[in-house]
């Protein structure tokens, strides 16, 4: 594949993806496909200080993918620095704020249904970013992989 092009609602753009685009992308294909950053979490289930710690890992492990793949990973670079600054900091900088302040923040029922909404709305968007990732690895997107 020598060009892509990508409409992932959030960024347009065309990619020309070298080895170490499809090497990075990979990798945080299988971080997000893997994490409840991206997977549903029934109000019943789950833990919101787990769900936003591990929205919050998408950062160092973003970063860790980039070192490792290098300035030859420029297309992914793009594509994972705009879902970090714009997508996913607006949501982790607005809930670690408000959990420093008040610990017990994510206890209370109100902030619970809040969180649990916004971090659906932010899952769209990491779907959208992690079917992105696929079509940039070449691999099959199993975002919408039925549950059995």
């Amino acid at each position: 594949m020598s060009s892509l092009k990508l409409n992932a609602g959030f960024l347009a753009a065309e990619f020309k993806p070298a080895a170490a685009d499809r090497q990075a992308a990979w990798e945080m294909y299988v971080e997000l496909l893997t994490r409840i950053a991206t997977q549903p979490l029934p109000s019943e289930q789950g833990d919101e200080r787990a769900a936003l710690d591990s929205v919050y890992s998408l950062f160092p492990t973003t970063r860790e993918a980039l070192r490792r793949n290098g300035s030859n990973c420029i297309e992914f670079t793009r594509l994972a620095v705009v879902i970090l600054n714009q997508v996913v900091r607006p949501f982790t900088a607005k809930w670690h704020g408000r959990v420093t302040r008040d610990p017990k923040t994510l206890e209370k029922a109100k902030n619970r249904q809040e969180f649990r909404a916004e971090q659906a709305a932010l899952q769209v968007e990491l779907r959208k970013y992690q079917g992105a990732l696929a079509a940039i690895a070449g691999v099959e997107d199993l975002t919408e992989l039925p549950v059995v």
